[in-house]
């Protein structure tokens, strides 16, 4: 979406002050157990499994803490039993929203989501009513300032990137399909590319530009969604100004 790199930057920085407080700790954790319930709790042969584990170690998570939350994923120890849900709806300005939730109650989960986009100008709709608007793609961002842009697009789609976009003010922007995702991490890794956000990600295929109070809810309504301790991920294809952006946040 227009704007990715810059709302993901500060959703980043924003995590990391969360964590401070426990609530990244906790949404890690229910990644990490689901993960290796689904795929098992070896690193090396579950790809999601890897990735929920490099963030909670960005996110200074305790080891103790992964290595438990592996065990309850994958039967060793007790454990809540969570489930995957989620949510398609809109927000102020029509734009559509799409979060993905980790929840041991979805009766519960469900009504507290309903009343956020309720109290944000919003509405929850019917399954598949915005997910056909996004497609799952690897997202990576990578500072201008720190490498050359011909150098940058030949090293991504030798290592398998689907494009590079450069539209951001800030960030080069790389697209790859999710099982290349890794692989061009690393191509530009090995040249000391440092990157700024990664993410397997849902991108928006459309844009609906939004300004003013409706930007305003929206990001409001994004910010009350993602602070749920329920959600762990939540995606819209607004298209707003920088300046509302930063004001916002």
């Amino acid at each position: 979406m227009s704007g990715h790199s810059r709302w993901a930057g500060i959703k980043h920085k924003k995590a990391i002050v969360d964590a401070k407080k426990g609530k990244v700790f906790t949404r890690i954790g229910r990644e990490i157990s689901v993960a290796a319930r689904e795929g098992g709790g070896v690193i090396d042969n579950n790809a999601r499994l890897r990735k929920a584990i490099e963030d909670a170690r960005e996110a200074n998570m305790p080891q103790e803490n992964i290595k438990r939350a592996i065990q309850r994923g994958t039967g060793e120890i007790p454990g809540v039993h969570y489930e995957e849900v989620r949510y398609e709806g809109y927000g102020a300005g029509g734009v559509a929203v799409l979060v993905e939730a980790t929840t041991d109650n979805r009766n519960r989960t469900s009504s507290e989501i309903r009343k956020i986009f309720a109290d944000h100008s919003g509405a929850v709709g019917d399954a598949g009513s915005v997910s056909w608007m996004f497609a799952l793609k690897g997202v990576i961002a990578v500072d201008k300032k720190n490498v050359d842009e011909e150098k940058l697009l030949t090293l991504a789609l030798e290592s398998g990137a689907e494009d590079l976009k450069t539209d951001d003010e800030e960030f080069y922007e790389i697209y790859t399909a999710p099982h290349d995702f890794e692989n061009v991490k690393a191509a530009l890794k090995t040249k000391a590319i440092s990157v700024a956000n990664a993410e397997v990600t849902q991108v928006s295929q459309t844009l609906v530009p939004v300004a003013g109070e409706k930007a305003e809810n929206v990001l409001r309504l994004m910010s009350a969604l993602e602070d749920h301790e329920d959600v762990k991920s939540v995606y819209s294809n607004f298209d707003i100004p920088k300046e509302i952006l930063l004001k916002v946040h």
